[in-house]
């Protein structure tokens, strides 16, 4: 790479058409002027000088490297700008989470997309590993997971909680063990899981592993898992996310248990970042949308 001290020195001595003007310019000595066309020659292994007695012009190299200079310094001015603005409306963020809390997210970021559009969004539904690594590894710039990580990578933040749902047909008020059993379990990659966590919680005598559950459906679309509910087939269970994005909910009944289960939703960013602005104003609307999610 040419030296950029070489460069400068080099596009001044051209600009200005003379040695001591240029040294002038740059605070040098001549000789200084000299040292470094010397040297930036020596490094391109070409003259970039052709001269004629006091004066001189350029060679066709010494245009070539005289267009790299200009170049390097416009390069060197937008950096700068981009440093000093750190426009809140300007740029890409990066955000991963569940499936359930993105379908959450969107309608809240289109919005704001709509009133900054030179901000660009990018939301990844991942796992919880993916979005603990892809943080971590500065892929994403933000993260939602549903507990406290421990890893020594990431700042995390408790922004809220959200409850899991069981989620049945409109209408449907018994929710005995047994008459879930009889609807039978719209399954899907978290069910089971949240299965254990709710019924274990709320039917602790009759429930016996999530394994043993009659299912009747799987869905593996995190958008379509409650359909089949809206359409009368079975129950399922959900983070209140997948319940609020769904489009159909007045189709859904959200049943009255007796002991709630909730899931903290932990903002993450990398350790020992500083935020820029942007990254920042989606924080801060990701909150927002954990907060209200924390209310219903």
């Amino acid at each position: 790479m040419l030296n950029s001290q070489w460069l400068e020195t080099f596009a001044a001595l051209a600009e200005t058409g003379h040695f001591t003007r240029a040294a002038a310019r740059l605070n040098m000595t001549q000789p200084g002027v000299s040292q470094h066309l010397r040297k930036l020659e020596a490094q391109v292994g070409q003259p970039l000088l052709s001269r004629q007695g006091k004066s001189f012009t350029l060679t066709p190299a010494g245009e070539a490297v005289l267009a790299v200079a200009h170049s390097r310094r416009e390069e060197e001015y937008r950096l700068r700008e981009a440093i000093r603005s750190d426009d809140a409306e300007a740029g890409e963020v990066s955000v991963a989470c569940s499936g359930s809390f993105a379908m959450a997210l969107q309608p809240a970021f289109w919005p704001m997309l709509r009133h900054a559009p030179r901000l660009r969004l990018r939301l990844e539904a991942t796992p919880r590993r993916g979005v603990i690594d892809g943080v971590a590894e500065g892929r994403f710039d933000l993260g939602v997971i549903d507990d406290a990580t421990g890893d020594p990578r990431l700042t995390g933040t408790r922004i809220g909680r959200e409850a899991l749902c069981l989620l049945l047909p409109a209408g449907t008020a018994d929710t005995r063990f047994a008459a879930l059993e009889e609807l039978g379990f719209i399954a899907h990659p978290d069910g089971w899981l949240y299965a254990e966590e709710v019924f274990a919680l709320n039917y602790p005598d009759e429930f016996r592993g999530a394994e043993h559950l009659a299912m009747r459906a799987f869905v593996n679309q995190i958008g379509q898992i409650p359909a089949p509910v809206a359409q009368g087939i079975g129950y399922t269970l959900l983070p209140r996310s997948g319940f609020e994005a769904f489009a159909e909910r007045d189709s859904l009944t959200v049943a009255q248990l007796a002991h709630q289960r909730h899931r903290d939703l932990w903002l993450l960013h990398r350790r020992g970042r500083e935020l820029p602005a942007r990254v920042v104003r989606v924080a801060a609307l990701v909150t927002e949308v954990a907060a209200r999610l924390a209310e219903s």
